[in-house]
């Protein structure tokens, strides 16, 4: 099988390229000029180089191809120009379906997040039915993911085959950049955490999304789309997790979302707009906070074989990873 995959020098993505690889695939990988080609060493693969905005420049490596797999995205909670994020994001998601059909590539799988789902705020568990607009999505990232996953969406409903995942928040090793998360263990660990806000993520082994990125292509249902989640946790209880297995200790003091966004508002201008720098915390993230992001996988269970599974294991691997690669000193493991 030839797979045309985006995405793969993220941390998402790199995983998918290793399932990929491992189940034999002949793998077309497409990278920017400005990439970081470290977590894709030693995979076997064409390198493509390209940009999602602009997707005409490799249209012609999509020839021949068994399946596409998009799992590239901007992702970022705060940019200082939007519209490149729209259009890498949406743009670049309707472009390269639409080429995908005209050069006759037969199956499509398009990593949308789990950001596009109608959360609330008191904890309710949501699924793939749970109602949601776009004026629910908070904030630039999230807005371009609902827009490119109708995209998607609408691509499948004139015919095209393209199965749509919707992974939570991924953890595990090989988080190179890191990604916003990977930021929260690496400042745990770092101990740059000293309070935390009442919000709730649901956490998934990294390793178990990529595995359900191949048996998509073959169990998933075109047009339908599929969360794949693992622990719901508050925040608090994921930094006692991490103190549990580090010896650290957690923070103790719940800071209000009222004063999470005073600073926020603050570093969001100081840093960002005043100093051209990403800020540590932004009006979007606490805004978001406010939703504790719970969410079913109940679907996937059912129709792709997934399995959801005690998010430890992950959390460690990456806590590991992160000591390991020079982001934070060790320290000494406590917990089995």
């Amino acid at each position: 099988m030839k797979v045309f995959l985006t995405g793969s020098t993220g941390f998402v993505g790199s995983h998918v390229a290793r399932a990929y690889a491992a189940q034999g695939a002949q793998l077309r990988l497409l990278a920017r000029k400005t990439s970081n080609l470290t977590s894709i060493e030693g995979i076997p693969a064409d390198l493509i180089l390209g940009d999602l905005r602009n997707p005409a420049t490799f249209r012609s490596a999509l020839a021949g191809c068994d399946a596409i797999v998009h799992v590239a995205a901007d992702y970022r909670l705060w940019v200082p120009d939007p519209d490149e994020m729209y259009k890498a994001n949406v743009e670049g998601t309707r472009d390269l379906l639409r080429f995908a059909r005209e050069e006759g590539v037969p199956k499509a799988v398009y990593t949308s997040s789990v950001a596009t789902m109608g959360f609330k705020t008191d904890g309710t568990i949501v699924d793939e039915n749970t109602p949601v607009t776009e004026d629910a999505m908070i904030g630039h990232y999230k807005r371009s993911k609902y827009m490119a996953e109708q995209e998607a969406i609408a691509a499948a409903r004139f015919g095209q085959h393209v199965v749509i995942l919707n992974p939570t928040t991924p953890i595990g090793p090989g988080d190179l950049k890191p990604t916003p998360t990977g930021r929260i263990v690496v400042d745990f660990l770092n101990k740059k955490f000293p309070a935390y806000v009442d919000t709730g993520l649901n956490l998934v082994d990294v390793s178990e999304i990529a595995r359900m990125h191949v048996a998509a292509l073959d169990h998933g249902r075109s047009g339908e789309r599929y969360i794949l989640g693992g622990e719901n946790l508050t925040l608090k209880q994921i930094l006692d997790k991490m103190s549990a297995i580090s010896g650290l200790p957690s923070p103790s003091m719940k800071v209000p979302h009222a004063v999470a966004m005073a600073f926020a508002f603050f570093d969001e201008n100081w840093t960002g707009r005043l100093r051209g720098r990403e800020p540590r915390a932004t009006v979007e993230a606490v805004r978001m906070g406010r939703k504790k992001m719970y969410a079913s996988s109940a679907k996937a269970e059912r129709e792709l074989g997934f399995h959801v599974v005690p998010v430890y294991k992950a959390l460690r691997a990456a806590m590991d990873w992160f000591v390991a690669h020079g982001y934070a000193p060790p320290f000494e493991h406590r917990a089995p």
